[in-house]
């Protein structure tokens, strides 16, 4: 429920720091990983996590993120099965998951019975990269009845007057793209990617987080000067990939999120 994330933003203020947010795809790189995932993920101190809902047209989405949704759309992953999925996790888990996925999938399945499905599986929010505050009452309203934080998209060619929009649609926390484009992993950040998020920063007062391209601790540290939390996703696919077990998963997601996890928190 929003009120996880409510309880992630306050208890990360509290202690200082920023939050460190990875993104993977559920059922990648194997159905019966995703629980390890999100246990692994919460064990490493990850503050909170987006749990992507795989889709055959993901347009904001690099070559890395299409394959995790291919592969998982390929294995049979559906809403119900993620809807189980998370409420198996949550006798375990109790960081807060966001759903980041298309519109078209929650608008087919129903979006009553799909924020209904969310809420009781135990899914803290929803975020929808193709769904414009505009066009997002339906949606709004039925989150909202299930106690769904919901987020919007805000990039770099955003007006401040669509920024502070963003801001008021969103619940709890808005989403910087980083970058004008797709997902994946990148080796430097342009320059004026501080000035937006500095101007971004400058107009609203809800938290914000950053994603698209972030793969390092030096681009947490960087982007972190600005933002209250910093998504990594494209950079984790090759680790999940390369273990042959889940054992062999969790190890190397600990490897790789440790230093990305100090350096949001020494922030």
């Amino acid at each position: 429920m929003s009120a996880r994330v409510r309880e992630a933003w306050a208890r990360r203020q509290a202690e200082g720091g920023r939050a460190l947010i990875p993104f993977v795809t559920a059922g990648f790189p194997r159905r019966s990983a995703t629980i390890e995932i999100l246990r692994t993920a919460e064990d490493m101190g990850c503050d909170l996590i987006e749990l992507g809902v795989p889709f055959s047209d993901p347009l904001a989405d690099g070559p890395a993120i299409q394959h995790t949704s291919q592969a998982a759309l390929s294995r049979g992953v559906t809403l119900p099965w993620i809807f189980s999925c998370v409420a198996k996790a949550r006798r375990h888990v109790d960081v807060p998951i966001v759903l980041m996925g298309y519109y078209n999938p929650f608008y087919s399945y129903g979006l009553e019975r799909f924020c209904r499905d969310a809420a009781a599986a135990g899914v803290d929010g929803l975020i929808v990269p193709d769904l414009p505050p505009d066009e997002s009452a339906d949606l709004k309203r039925a989150a909202g009845a299930y106690d769904l934080s919901l987020v919007f998209l805000i990039a770099p060619t955003t007006t401040d007057a669509r920024v502070r929009a963003v801001a008021r649609a969103s619940t709890d926390f808005c989403y910087c793209v980083s970058v004008t484009g797709v997902t994946g992993a990148r080796r430097a950040f342009a320059s004026h990617t501080d000035s937006y998020l500095r101007r971004v920063r400058r107009l609203i007062q809800k938290p914000v987080v950053v994603g698209f391209g972030v793969s390092t601790p030096a681009h947490v540290r960087r982007l972190g000067r600005w933002a209250d939390g910093v998504v990594v996703g494209s950079a984790l696919v090759p680790v999940m990939e390369k273990a042959g077990s889940n054992r062999g998963l969790a190890r190397g997601l600990r490897r790789f999120l440790k230093p990305l996890v100090q350096a949001a928190h020494g922030l």
